[in-house]
């Protein structure tokens, strides 16, 4: 399979589709997932193409990573959760959806299920108050 310049996370990089971004550095962008799992729910996308994570470069997985921690340690304190859950499919029989390399970071709830992988769109208006949680964290 080659890496497809359009697909929606390449796109959101390019800024040709609106995202909520919560933190952006020189080598990834954190955005809230229109499809959560949980209250928090963030994907990791790493600036330079790659199709996963068995085709990434180490360097892309090694800056991935470090923003991985950053936002995980932030939904703990953003989203007050009990734990965070780091996820990163590969393939499409390993549940993998977009073929762009990400990870996500999913807050979770004592006793509290996580709903189905990209399955319910959330509301806007939601996504966009979980994204200034993130951001109040991360710029305190």
């Amino acid at each position: 399979m080659n890496y497809d310049d359009n697909n929606i996370f390449a796109k959101i990089l390019r800024k040709e589709i609106p995202s909520n971004v919560i933190f952006e550095d020189e080598h990834t962008v954190s955005i809230m997932d229109v499809m959560p799992q949980s209250d928090g729910h963030a994907l990791i996308l790493p600036k330079e193409p790659s199709i996963n994570l068995l085709e990434a470069s180490v360097e892309s997985l090694a800056h991935c990573m470090k923003t991985v921690q950053i936002i995980a340690k932030a939904s703990l304190q953003a989203f007050e959760a009990d734990g965070v859950v780091i996820r990163q499919f590969n393939h499409e029989a390993a549940g993998q959806t977009v073929f762009h390399t990400h990870f996500h970071v999913i807050p979770r709830y004592e006793g509290l299920p996580l709903k189905g992988h990209a399955v319910e769109m959330a509301d806007g208006d939601l996504l966009k108050q979980h994204a200034d949680k993130y951001i109040a964290v991360l710029n305190g």
